[in-house]
Parts: C-alpha cells; structure tokens; sequence
C-alpha cells in the first residue's frame, strides 16, 4: 500500500480469508456480517440480494463445517451443526438432506468419495474460498489468483505483440520468464531457404500445401503436376509426378480429406483434371464444352461437388464423376471459394467484385466491391477474411462479415498477373505473397509494413504456400523454375546464420 498507493483488499476480507484457511469456523461466519456492511446499498432490491448472498456464504461455511466433524468422527458436532446451525437457515432443503445422509458414511474415505470432497484441510478450503469470492465484489476481496491472471495477461499481451511469434499461446507461467519482455528471435520465423526443388522444367504458376500438411502439390507450365511428400524432418521427396495437361497447370485444389486433386490450366483451357492422389490415377477429365474456359475450382466442404469457371462466363457445380448438377450463366470468373456453410460460393469477376452465390436457391450478392482487377483472393479458415491480390495495388484484407476493407499491406510488387497470396503461421496470424520483384513478402497481420522479405528467387513468384500443420514452413512457386521451401535458421551461430546466401531482409 505505502509503495504502490494500491491497496490489495478490505481488511476485513483479509481476516476472513485466514478464517477459512485455517478453518476457524466460527469467526469466519462472524466476519460475514462485516462484509454485509462493506456491500451495503440503498436499494431494497439490493439489501435483499445482499441478505440472499449472505445466507448462500453462510451455508457454504457450515457445510465445510459440517463435513470436517464427520471426517474427524465427531459425529455429535456434526449432527449440532446439522440440525441448530443448518437447518434454521431454511436454505436449500434438498441439499440439508444430502448431508444428513453422509452421517451413515462408515469412515472418512467413503465420506470423500459420496461428497465428492477433498477432505479437511487446504484443498478443501481453498476450494471454497474461491466458492465465496464469487459473491464478493473485487472492491472488497481479490478474485482467486488475481496476480497470476494479471501476469498471464500480461504475457500473453507481449506475445500477441510479438512480430514473430510463431507457436502456440502457452498459457502457463512456468514456460516464460517474467524477467524480460517476451520476444521471438528472428532465426526461429520461416525466411530461410531449406530446399531448392528444381524437378519441373518451366515456370511454376502454383503450389499448395494437403490439409494435412503432409503432402505438397505444385502446377508448372511444363504440362505436370508434381506431389511431394512432406517427412518428419520437415523435407521434401517427390511423391508422384501427374502428366498430361497440355495447357499447363495454372491452379490446384486439395479435397477435404486430400485424397483428391484438381488441376486447373490457364485461359485457353476447356479442361479440369480429377486426380486420385492415394493411387496416382486419373478420375476424371472434365469438359463441357471446347469453348469453355475453366481456370479456376474449388471444393465444396462435404467433398462431394466441387464448383469450377473461368473468364469467358462458365460457372459450374460438378459432383465427383464431372456430371453437371447446377450452373450460374454469365459470370465471368477470376477465382472462387466455397464457404464452411456448403451453400454459399465466393467468386471473384471481371467487375472487380467478389460476390456470394447461393447453389440451392439460386440467389447471389454483393460482398466486396474493389476499384482494380481482382487477380486472385483466399480465406481464412473461419470464413471471416478475405486476403485478395488486386492489379496495380497489391495486397488487401477484407472482412466478409462486415464487408469492409480492413488493411492494404505495402511493399508487394503487384501488375497484372495472377500472384496467389495466402494465411499462415500460428492462427493465420501472418500473411504472405509473391511478388513481380522476385521476392516473397510476409506481413503480420496487423501490420500494414512487411516483417520478411524473402529473397532467392530470379523471376515474379507466382504463388506462395503455408503449411497449415507446421507453422514454420513455407513454400514459393516462381517462374524461375523451382519451388523453395522456407523454414527457421539452421542451428548455427549469429555469424554464420547472417551470412547464409538465401535469406531475408527485414524490418527493424
């Protein structure tokens, strides 16, 4: 009090505080009536929910009373408690009878059990003080624990603020030290080269991580598909290459459950290819018309339909055989994503908007209005953002919910291709993208300025992949021909680990 000008709590909730511990019973139902006085109000509404709370405590006092006689075997004290103490509270019937019934208890251990009590001592009373400081207000007694709450949120609030924290929130205070802020070292961020794949023979436009994170999918203008398996070390080995798309891969889609895959061409493609990955077959090769442009397909979430379209008006809702089960006539499709609801489709048009459309009831609307081309868009997994690559502007985030553009990161390198952004790192808490300077640009989410910036590549990165289980792992899809996966600093000394070739720049 004399150093912080705080003072913790009311003497008398002190005293009672002991009284409890120390299981003074009867000094503790007489400090009740000093709190009573501390709570006092005008209202008689208030008196009476005052006068209520104060039997609630009192009950719960000689209940602990009661319970600490029987184990002791003072069953005569037990049974006075019971019946002059308890009873005349007429509080809670029903439960005076449940105690009355623990008098037939043979022996302690069968009292604890039939209670569901810890017994007599510090746990027990402990217990129920927390049970007592819920009546009080914090004005007169300390909510339990309040200093390790405090301290908890204060680390947590140092985490959050945290550019580079990258692992799960750990709430306990065991794992901290409370003797320096909280900061992440920059080596532990995903902004080292791990891998350089160089097995595709033209530019890469796309690569996307399984759901799972174990597998690894990229899409090249060399007509293949290329499945790599991610091991327990965090490398990549080449799992299955996928041939056979003439036009090129230009877009891939995971089903839920990533036993299929579908690939996308670019505009002059009239075709879509279903892929089992579990066998390396091809389900199906989908056309509907040689007129047709399908660039672009997404999964509904129940991993039956899936809906696909493109730039010259198709809009398609297919099942897993390519039969058409619904179409939308005349929209002009830049991108699409299916929300959690399995109804509602988002696609991104050549009016610079992404609108909802509705399958089931034909019904469609207006979501984001943009001034620019809409290159490219993805969502959270809440369904709550929108992460899009607009022309000329770079990357912006948008709420969907309440249909407000939240955040315009700077420093992308954005014309007019089709540069594929995502989420990432723990929670989605970072955003990432390539870029037409060759680099790969990560952002916190809540910071407008770049935190990375990736280099290594020689040409425009088209697409960048978090991994969805393994916060520290990225990949990056450029028209240089390799994909680099991105990872935390090798164990080496600051020496070394600064002198490393592929590394980033970033932001102090």
């Amino acid at each position: 009090m004399q150093e912080s000008g705080c003072r913790l709590e009311h003497p008398s909730a002190t005293k009672f505080r002991n009284h409890v511990m120390e299981g003074e019973w009867d000094k503790a139902e007489s400090d009740l009536n000093e709190l009573k006085a501390l709570m006092h109000s005008p209202s008689a509404i208030v008196v009476i929910l005052l006068s209520f709370i104060i039997y609630r405590m009192k009950f719960l006092l000689l209940q602990q009373k009661y319970l600490e006689y029987l184990e002791d075997a003072k069953v005569l004290e037990a049974l006075q408690v019971l019946r002059a103490e308890l009873t005349p509270l007429k509080y809670n019937t029903e439960r005076i009878h449940i105690l009355s019934g623990y008098l037939m208890c043979s022996h302690a251990e069968d009292l604890r059990v039939k209670a569901d009590w810890e017994g007599k001592g510090t746990a027990s009373r402990t217990k129920l003080l927390d049970k007592l400081q819920t009546y009080l207000p914090p004005s007169v007694m300390l909510p339990p624990r309040r200093l390790q709450t405090l301290l908890r949120q204060a680390v947590e609030l140092q985490r959050e603020r945290c550019l580079y924290h990258n692992t799960k929130l750990d709430s306990g205070l065991d794992s901290v030290s409370l003797l320096l802020d909280h900061a992440c070292s920059r080596k532990q961020f995903p902004c080292y080269t791990q891998q350089i794949l160089t097995e595709h023979c033209n530019e890469v436009w796309f690569c996307k991580f399984s759901n799972d994170g174990t597998k690894l999918a990229t899409g090249s203008k060399d007509t293949t598909v290329i499945v790599w398996h991610v091991d327990t070390s965090h490398q990549l080995k080449l799992m299955k290459t996928l041939e056979g798309h003439a036009y090129g891969v230009s877009y891939l889609a995971w089903s839920p459950d990533d036993s299929y895959l579908i690939a996308c061409g670019p505009d002059d493609c009239s075709e879509l290819w279903l892929w089992n990955i579990q066998t390396g077959d091809l389900r199906i090769k989908m056309s509907q018309s040689h007129e047709d442009s399908l660039t672009s397909v997404a999964w509904n979430p129940d991993g039956k339909r899936f809906v696909t379209g493109g730039q010259r008006g198709q809009f398609y809702q297919c099942d897993l055989d390519g039969n058409l089960l619904d179409s939308w006539e005349g929209v002009r499709v830049q991108c699409l994503w299916c929300l959690g609801d399995t109804r509602t489709v988002l696609a991104s048009d050549t009016h610079q908007r992404i609108r909802g459309y509705n399958f089931e009831d034909l019904t469609d609307r207006n979501i984001v209005q943009e001034d620019h081309p809409i290159m490219s868009f993805t969502v959270s997994k809440n369904g709550r953002l929108a992460l899009l690559n607009v022309a000329t502007q770079g990357v912006h985030l948008w709420d969907l919910h309440d249909r407000v553009l939240v955040r315009k990161y700077q420093g992308v390198t954005q014309g007019f291709y089709t540069i594929h952004s995502c989420f990432g790192g723990h929670n989605e808490d970072f955003i990432a993208s390539g870029s037409e300077d060759h680099k790969v640009y990560i952002w916190h989410k809540r910071s407008e300025l770049p935190i990375a910036e990736l280099t290594g590549h020689t040409r425009t990165v088209n697409c960048v992949s978090w991994n969805p289980v393994v916060p520290g792992l990225l990949a990056s899809a450029s028209d240089d021909g390799t994909v680099r996966i991105w990872g935390p600093a090798p164990f080496l000394d600051i020496q070394d680990t600064e002198g490393l070739n592929e590394c980033c720049s970033m932001d102090s």
